[in-house]
C-alpha cells in the first residue's frame, strides 16, 4: 500500500518540488518499503527516533529534520541529518553550529515562520529573522547554511485562508532572498505544505512538501 500511495502522490508533485516522506513514529519497515518504493528523503521529528532509524537503515538516505529541535538534542543528529527544518531562535542555530563544528560539517538549516493563526505553532515573525540575521552573532556562524524558509498553515479547512499563509510565507521568503540572501544560490527552499494541503503550497511555491498519512496512513501517537 506504501508504494501505491507514493505512486499516488508523486503524480501530483512536479519534478521541481522536493517530496519528504514524513515518517515519524512510523516503524523501520515501512521506512524500508517506502525506500523500496524509490524514496530517499524522510522526515522525523524526534532526534532519537532518528538516530536510530539512520543506523539501520540504507546509507543513501536524506535525513530531514523537522520538528521543535531542542538543543540537547542536536549531538544525535548532527553527524548525519541532511536538512533541518525548523530554527526558530538564534540560540537554537547557534547550538547546532556547534555541534555541526564538532563533527567538521556544515548542516542546511531553514528558518521557521509562524504563518498560521495557531498559537501552538512555533516560529519567528520577520522582525525577529532581521534581528537575527543582522546580529554578530548569526555572522560569526561558520557551520550553518540557512538556504530557505519553513511553515505550517493553520489546521482548517479554509483553503483560502491556507493560500493566504502560504502566500504570506512565500512573501517572507522574497523579502529575505532580497535583503540578506541576494547572491546565494543555496537560499531557494520553501518547505511548506503537508497530506492535507500540500497541493495549494504547490500553487503557492513551495520547493519542499512534508507529506506523511498520506503515504504511510494515520499517524500512531503511542509509541
Amino acid at each position: 500500500m506504501i508504494k501505491e500511495n507514493l505512486d499516488i502522490i508523486r503524480a501530483t508533485v512536479p519534478s521541481n518540488v522536493t517530496l519528504i516522506a514524513v515518517s515519524k513514529t512510523k516503524p523501520v519497515s515501512d521506512l524500508q518499503e517506502a525506500y523500496d518504493a524509490g524514496q530517499r528523503i524522510f522526515g522525523e521529528n524526534k532526534a532519537l527516533e532518528m538516530r536510530d532509524k539512520h543506523q539501520v537503515l540504507p546509507e543513501d538516505i536524506q535525513w530531514h529534520f523537522i520538528g521543535h529541535l531542542q538543543t540537547n538534542k542536536i549531538k544525535y543528529i548532527a553527524s548525519f541529518v541532511t536538512l533541518i527544518h525548523a530554527i526558530d531562535s538564534l540560540s537554537l542555530l547557534e547550538a547546532v553550529d556547534k555541534e555541526a563544528a564538532k563533527n567538521n560539517r556544515v548542516i542546511d538549516c531553514l528558518l521557521q515562520f509562524h504563518i498560521a493563526q495557531e498559537d501552538t505553532k512555533f516560529g519567528l515573525d520577520i522582525d525577529e529573522a532581521r534581528a537575527m540575521l543582522e546580529s554578530e552573532s548569526f555572522k560569526n556562524l561558520n557551520n550553518v547554511n540557512i538556504c530557505g524558509v519553513m511553515g505550517m498553515a493553520t489546521f482548517t479547512d479554509n483553503a483560502a485562508q491556507i493560500r493566504d499563509e502560504f502566500k504570506n510565507l512565500k512573501n517572507i521568503f522574497e523579502t529575505l532572498k532580497e535583503d540578506y540572501f541576494k547572491g546565494n544560490d543555496s537560499f531557494k527552499e520553501i518547505s511548506m505544505g503537508m497530506s492535507d494541503d500540500y497541493p495549494i503550497a504547490i500553487e503557492e511555491g513551495a520547493t519542499m512538501v512534508r507529506v506523511g498519512s498520506k503515504i504511510f496512513g494515520a499517524r500512531n501517537y503511542n509509541i
